[in-house]
């Protein structure tokens, strides 16, 4: 069990790590050759220049002014210097209501850590009642169990103070998300009122068109929304299986690259034609001139686009039972994506279609009536997945203590017993070994959300950051809390009264309080510093920039960072909203870690909003124009038919997802209580 000497040295580690992190960003960030990296936004407005196109050969790469290391740190106060006005303006609505999310954090749990230090610490840490176990029951017990809910005697009248703080916690954190709910609600009505009218606001997509044997899809769809909608309807655009079709596209864009950067060179040297090898990566083959060679392919690659493009469009198997339609007002659209169209309401589904950004092109061909069977599927793995993941997680933990490392190497006890080395292993390395088994879940959880058969992007991530909380709720909280394997925990659950394993998991709360903290510092605290470094994007930047980077549109490509990462993201939030809510009355001791994570997410996403991740809103309609016809589809889609914006659709639901699992497990908090009593 983890003292007050472990967490510290615990804290201590991650303080350093996570210092060591922010000093190696504020100096990465200075070097001229990381600019890209660290500020992809400012270069696709047009408002930054590369520091790399002039003066001497040195200064490219490394930054010899040696006054802008003594500000290294002016990063901080630049992140939170941007009103909100004006970071919607530049980053969008969408991560302006992420943000805001973390200030929720800080709003609810810096009164809440006030109260409970003033009113519950005293009230714990005034019983001696571990005390008189450690000497009766030889019960082991450290400071930290003495400042929580563990030191109350059994039915002792000091219980009422935790329940009262329950729900008077309970009810700050509703009036909380009341208030910010509507704060969010008024920014997206001035958000919708200030910008112009966009195509995209009066489409709408149809699924499970019924088949007819006298008229094809596109004319069942025109008859059916002139005779329901006449009043409406304005034009629609069947879908259309063009997934190879986007495969030929995308071959034809690489050869044209190609061909640019053939170009280019010869464009340098004008005494010397460009020549290359026809075979595999350039390494062997026929030798021939680089510019006519991709002239010639990309002139055939256009025939066979035009003859696919045609068979997409004449051929009935390619034609999808599911149309995008246009209507000549917002009420109309608004009207017929939420009603039922028919008596039958598998047929004719309705629903806002996707901004192009935001659509994900390859699940537009899956038949509308296998999406029920691969979403079974799905639900079913994932519970095995959830269910059998305790296994290696409990070994995991099991090792990542003093008893299991000296179980399983007996000849390092020596070692281990060193008192740092012990404080080591019980403040950090529980945490440590924790995160690095859940790294690649979010991976996982996204390929099985894009099996289901989500048409946007957006819903992809809102069922992998669902699955992920659901899975770290059930993995990370309950198997934690609850020690032993899962198959010994089912067995214990199935002999037991259903009254009594409430009790079970109640009395195990307090006595995870050190790992969970533990688990914060690794994860909240340095991890959190880690994410502004932008290890991955940095070392993909270079490694593409060195290696594959031809011509600058290459190198504005390799620079993308991504999004926010909302399917890894905000599950975080909502497990570290679940561990404050349940432990705040529990063991106070917590909250002042979970406020830290608040503060310095808070500060590190604003900044990588700022300057580095993507939203959708920061496009205009001729960028979504290009991106459809990358992927192929522009030609099959009308310029009227674009569709609902990415940050229209999602604040509401996700900030409303995070309102529901709040109030959903606030009365957590009340378990542990009602069991002692």
């Amino acid at each position: 069990m983890a003292t007050l000497a472990d967490i510290g040295v615990s804290a201590a580690l991650n303080i350093l790590g996570a210092f060591i992190f922010l000093i190696a960003f504020a100096i990465l960030r200075l070097q001229p050759f990381n600019d890209r990296v660290y500020f992809p936004k400012w270069y696709l407005k047009g408002l930054r220049d590369s520091p790399t196109h002039g003066g001497a050969f040195v200064r490219k790469f490394v930054n010899l002014d040696f006054r802008s290391y003594i500000r290294f740190l002016n990063w901080m106060p630049e992140a939170l210097k941007m009103p909100e006005p004006e970071l919607i303006e530049h980053a969008g609505l969408d991560s302006a209501v992420y943000l805001r999310i973390y200030l929720i954090g800080l709003k609810i749990f810096v009164p809440i850590a006030l109260v409970a230090w003033s009113v519950l610490v005293p009230v714990n840490w005034t019983n001696d009642t571990l005390d008189v176990a450690v000497k009766i029951s030889n019960v082991t017990a450290s400071d930290i169990d003495k400042l929580s809910i563990s030191n109350v005697p059994l039915k002792s009248q000091r219980f009422w103070t935790h329940v009262v703080m329950a729900y008077a916690f309970t009810f700050w954190t509703c009036y909380v998300l009341l208030k910010e709910y509507e704060k969010v609600a008024n920014l997206r009505l001035q958000f919708v009122a200030s910008e112009k009218r966009r195509p995209d606001q009066f489409t709408v997509l149809v699924r499970n068109v019924p088949p007819d044997p006298d008229e094809s899809v596109s004319e069942l769809v025109e008859h059916f929304f002139l005779v329901n909608h006449p009043n409406h309807y304005l034009t629609h655009q069947v879908v259309v299986n063009a997934n190879k079709l986007a495969k030929l596209v995308k071959k034809k864009k690489k050869l044209q690259n190609w061909l640019d950067y053939y170009q280019l060179k010869y464009s340098r040297n004008n005494s010397k034609r460009p020549m290359m090898k026809t075979g595999f990566l350039g390494l062997w083959g026929e030798k021939v001139d680089g510019i006519d060679y991709h002239i010639s392919e990309i002139e055939k690659l256009s025939k066979e686009i035009a003859e696919e493009r045609e068979r997409v469009v004449s051929d009935p198997k390619a034609i999808m039972p599911a149309a995008f339609v246009s209507f000549n007002s917002r009420w109309g659209a608004a009207v017929c994506a939420q009603t039922q169209q028919t008596r039958n309401p598998t047929l004719w589904l309705t629903e806002w279609a996707s901004e192009p950004r935001d659509v994900y092109w390859q699940n537009l061909a899956i038949p509308y009536v296998s999406l029920s069977v691969r979403r079974l599927i799905m639900g079913v793995a994932f519970f095995f997945l959830t269910f059998f993941f305790m296994i290696p997680i409990a070994i995991v933990q099991s090792f990542a203590s003093i008893e299991g490392i000296e179980k399983a190497v007996p000849f390092l006890k020596p070692v281990i017993e060193a008192k740092f080395i012990k404080s080591v292993i019980q403040g950090f390395l529980p945490g440590i070994a924790l995160k690095l088994f859940l790294i690649f879940l979010p991976t996982i959880l996204m390929i099985m959300s894009k099996f289901e058969g989500f048409i946007s992007l957006s819903s992809l991530e809102r069922r992998a950051a669902t699955r992920y909380y659901l899975f770290n709720f059930v993995n990370v909280f309950l198997g934690s809390i609850i020690a032993g394997t899962a198959f010994e925990q089912l067995n214990s659950f199935l002999k037991q009264s259903a009254n009594d394993i409430p009790k079970t998991i109640g009395i195990a709360i307090p006595k995870k309080a050190t790992f969970f903290i533990t688990y914060i510092m690794v994860d909240g605290w340095a991890g959190i510093a880690g994410e502004i470094l932008m290890l991955k994007p940095l070392i993909i930047f270079h490694l593409k920039n060195f290696f594959l980077v031809k011509t600058e549109k290459d190198r504005v490509e390799a620079m993308d960072p991504g999004s926010l990462g909302f399917n890894s993201g905000e599950p975080r939030i909502q497990f570290y909203f679940l561990l404050g809510l349940v432990y705040a009355t529990v063991t106070p001791l917590l909250l002042p870690f979970i406020i830290v994570f608040f503060a310095l997410a808070y500060v590190v996403f604003r900044h990588q909003v700022k300057s580095q991740f993507f939203d959708y809103t920061m496009f205009n309609l001729v960028d979504n124009l290009k991106c459809a016809c990358r992927k192929g589809l522009a030609n099959q889609i009308s310029k009227t038919q674009y569709f609902r914006s990415f940050n229209l659709v999602d604040e509401g639901p996700k900030f409303q997802s995070l309102f529901q699992i709040l109030l959903r497990h606030a009365n957590v908090m009340i378990l542990e209580f009602s069991c002692r009593q």
